[in-house]
């Protein structure tokens, strides 16, 4: 029985000194590079003190007066397509589109064959 507690001693003794290794004996995380690297130290974000306002929502006040408006009148469709309109530019002004994934080459007909 002394033999049996001892053994448990000297394994929780080898289990504590693994758990406490320095922080410079670490060794890194083998990272698939996904998500965050564990092997980057934290950085706390700073935000900015000077908030810029807001820039006001153009299409607010077309919606509201498009709220007050028979439905599907001329009236409605002129707010409406001004709504849609100024949507596709809000769109256009934050789309990028990569320079590599434009093909600048002249677009060629499909060729069709048949395999032998």
């Amino acid at each position: 029985m002394i033999r049996h507690g001892f053994i448990l001693l000297i394994f929780c003794t080898a289990l504590i000194g693994c758990a406490d290794a320095p922080a410079q004996e670490r060794r890194s995380i083998a990272w698939d590079g996904l998500g965050k690297d564990p092997n980057r130290p934290h950085a706390a974000k700073r935000r900015a003190t000077n908030h810029a306002p807001a820039a006001p929502d153009p299409n607010q006040e077309r919606e509201r007066v498009l709220g007050t408006l028979r439905p599907y009148s001329e009236a409605w469709w002129a707010v409406h397509d001004e709504i849609q309109a100024e949507n596709d530019r809000q769109l256009g002004s934050k789309l990028v589109i990569c320079p590599r994934c434009v093909d600048s080459s002249p677009l060629r007909e499909d060729v069709t064959g048949s395999v032998r």
